[in-house]
């Protein structure tokens, strides 16, 4: 019986989230956007109206159609399908890339806020040598090396980019390390990994979902961008990025090559970015009502 007022203070909470989140029409415009990309991704042979990799030299270059709604490439092959192939590359690198940042930035930032002195500074000094390098060439550079493949863009991508995690974990510890409730954790004792997992971690998680939802446009476009160099994914694999590079040779002749799936980019990135300032707005205590 003790806790059910905590139970349905949490009940509370969750359902004036949920309502503020509701009162956010462009947050839903884009969490719209993002669902039916996912649904893309998950059911791309159910929805695509042709087979994406079948060739049909005959009907190259063949404008928007009944048939062909965004089109033919150079050698024949649907333009729409292609696109909705393309989601699930673009949501696979998203989501990966965005976790294992978070799996790395996430703890070196707690280790470096916490304990501060040394090990702040070590771990920083890594930080700023990373951040250093302009992402892209990093990433552009790594790729020369390894080669294409969805595996290298991946860890490539998450090479550049965990120090953002890092730092705003860093910063937001530093301001809840001296707080009391972490007095009151170690006076009775507890570890500090206990500490940082059940203390400061829930605390700072919020801030955490937001930065991630925002963050996962960053690799999309990235990756789309050495594809369009032509280090990034490599067939057989569909890539946004690749099709705009094999669209440019026929800009004129064919616009809608590139104008599609740069569409796709576009829009993809406009709805993730809209869903993540929503839940900045819902999530982060700092924002007013």
């Amino acid at each position: 019986m003790e806790r059910q007022p905590a139970e349905e203070s949490i009940s509370r909470s969750r359902f004036y989230l949920v309502t503020k989140l509701w009162r956010k029409k462009i947050a839903w415009m884009g969490l719209m956007v993002f669902v039916a990309i996912l649904i893309s991704a998950a059911f791309a042979p159910f929805i695509a109206p042709n087979d994406p990799y079948e060739q049909h030299p005959r009907n190259s270059l063949q404008p928007p159609t009944a048939e062909y709604p965004m089109g033919t490439d150079n050698i024949g092959r649907c333009v729409l399908s292609r696109i909705i192939y393309g989601t699930r590359v673009s949501v696979l690198i998203g989501f990966s890339v965005v976790t294992l940042r978070a799996a790395i930035g996430i703890p070196l930032g707690l280790i470096s806020g916490y304990y501060g002195g040394a090990v702040d500074s070590v771990i920083m000094r890594v930080t700023d040598t990373f951040i250093a390098f302009p992402g892209i060439l990093l990433a552009i550079a790594i790729m020369a090396i390894w080669g294409q493949g969805i595996t290298n863009v991946i860890v490539a991508l998450t090479i550049v980019g965990w120090t953002g995690f890092a730092r705003l974990v860093r910063g937001e510890v530093l301001g809840l390390k001296e707080q009391e409730f972490v007095e009151a954790g170690r006076a009775i004792g507890l570890r500090d990994v206990r500490i940082m997992v059940k203390y400061l971690l829930p605390n700072i998680l919020p801030i955490i979902v937001v930065y991630g939802t925002l963050l996962m446009a960053t690799p999309i476009v990235a990756e789309a961008a050495l594809s369009f160099l032509g280090v990034g994914t490599g067939p057989p694999l569909i890539s946004w990025g690749r099709m705009l590079s094999e669209g440019r040779r026929y800009i004129r002749l064919a616009p809608w090559l590139a104008t599609f799936p740069g569409l796709a980019i576009t829009v993809t990135v406009l709805g993730v970015n809209l869903f993540g300032d929503g839940l900045r707005d819902v999530l982060d205590p700092r924002q007013k009502d």
